[in-house]
């Protein structure tokens, strides 16, 4: 290959683009990107950045002296709008157009918006989504004009952690969840309390159960109406309902896309010359949006593309970690419906976790499926290699 295209200037196309010089790839480089900045952690956006803990300086994933030896021609603030029907050129926003030889795609994924009454509703002054640098200098703006009454609605991570650096600066906060609890999906009835109770413990209503049906106001938001008829006063309304994966500029192609681009395990697309790394990838029949499948996929997803078919696979344990109101939640594996769930060191007192924290364990015919922490780091870790060795004990 002499050349290859890296779409996406996130967190897996920086780690593309390192794997690809790293793996002997001396060609040329292109990394493209739609938003103007640099490659940055999203991860405190929510947290640091959001309280005012980190400035944009510490977000930098990248300094000047490593991009240098990455040798990279960086076209950013440049979306791609498409990708020829072999996959060797790909198109862009402002009518230029790239001719490679090999693609990475890793345009990442974009906030879901609410769909009510109003589809409107989400352009009032006060409503903001949380991914990019973008909106969190608009929201972080905006919590700081004195104290505000601020609706999140979705209770999943980003819900929680924004909802949880709310509070901290001194903010009235509500959190709209759809579902009896918040991450039911992700860890069970019975661990999902425990994180419910750490909303309460944090001084945050939470509100579950319900959906919203509009957004009321005139130039601002001024309350969010709920599907059951009740009303929540708001100057500030986040919406943390999950994301889409960035896939429009692929319509045409022969790439297959469902919920993302659909890849093997080794990331590789029905294109044997494009892999796909990060939110945008459904690798293996599974979307995983988290910060350690975007770093670990493009090891395996270069290798493959170096090699022009898939050697080496990109499967790997699912692990995440949120920390909010204090403290941080580890997880690790697969839980699925049915699994039963042990509490192995600490204790939980009505669905509240001790000062210790506590360590749980998800199981199934005698077997571990995942393992979850709260405050207890080292306990983690310990279990989660033992996962990790299980799995791969198992055949695929």
């Amino acid at each position: 290959m002499r050349t290859v295209t890296v779409v996406g200037a996130s967190l897996s196309g920086l780690y593309a683009a390192r794997e690809l010089r790293a793996q002997g790839f001396d060609g040329r480089l292109v990394i493209v990107g739609d938003e103007p900045h640099p490659p940055y952690d999203r991860p405190p956006l929510s947290k640091e950045y959001l309280t005012g803990g980190a400035d944009e300086d510490r977000l930098a994933l990248t300094d000047a002296e490593e991009t240098a030896e990455l040798d990279a021609e960086w076209l950013l603030g440049i979306r791609a709008r498409g990708l020829d029907a072999r996959g060797r050129t790909v198109m862009l926003d402002d009518g230029r157009t790239v001719s490679t030889d090999g693609v990475v795609v890793a345009t990442g994924a974009s906030a879901r918006h609410l769909t009510g009454d109003r589809p409107a509703d989400d352009r009032l002054a006060g409503v903001h989504t949380l991914r990019t640098l973008a909106d969190a200098r608009a929201l972080r703006a905006d919590l700081t004009r004195g104290p505000r009454r601020v609706v999140v609605v979705g209770g999943g991570f980003i819900g929680a952690e924004t909802a949880s650096s709310c509070a901290a600066l001194g903010h009235a906060v509500t959190v709209v969840e759809a579902a009896p609890l918040p991450l039911v999906p992700q860890l069970g009835p019975q661990m999902a309390a425990v994180y419910a109770a750490l909303h309460r413990r944090g001084g945050v209503g939470l509100v579950t159960g319900a959906s919203v049906r509009a957004l009321r106001g005139g130039s601002a938001v001024t309350a969010v109406a709920l599907a059951d008829g009740r009303t929540l006063p708001a100057e500030v309304v986040v919406v943390g309902i999950g994301a889409t994966p960035n896939t429009a500029w692929l319509a045409g192609s022969p790439l297959v896309l469902n919920d993302g681009v659909l890849c093997d395990d080794g990331c590789v697309t029905s294109l044997p010359q494009v892999v796909a790394v990060g939110d945008v990838a459904r690798v293996g029949g599974t979307r995983a949006e988290h910060w350690t499948s975007a770093t670990r996929q493009p090891r395996a997803a270069v290798a493959n593309l170096l090699a022009g078919r898939t050697v080496h696979s990109a499967r790997c344990v699912p692990y995440f970690w949120s920390d909010q109101y204090g403290a941080r939640l580890q997880f690790a594996g697969r839980r699925r419906a049915g699994d039963t769930v042990r509490v192995i060191e600490g204790e939980v007192a009505d669905d509240v976790p001790g000062e210790s924290g506590l360590l749980a364990r998800y199981e199934r015919d005698g077997r571990t499926t995942a393992v979850l922490a709260v405050d207890r780091p080292r306990s983690f870790t310990r279990a989660r290699r033992e996962l990790a060795r299980e799995a791969d004990a198992v055949p695929a």
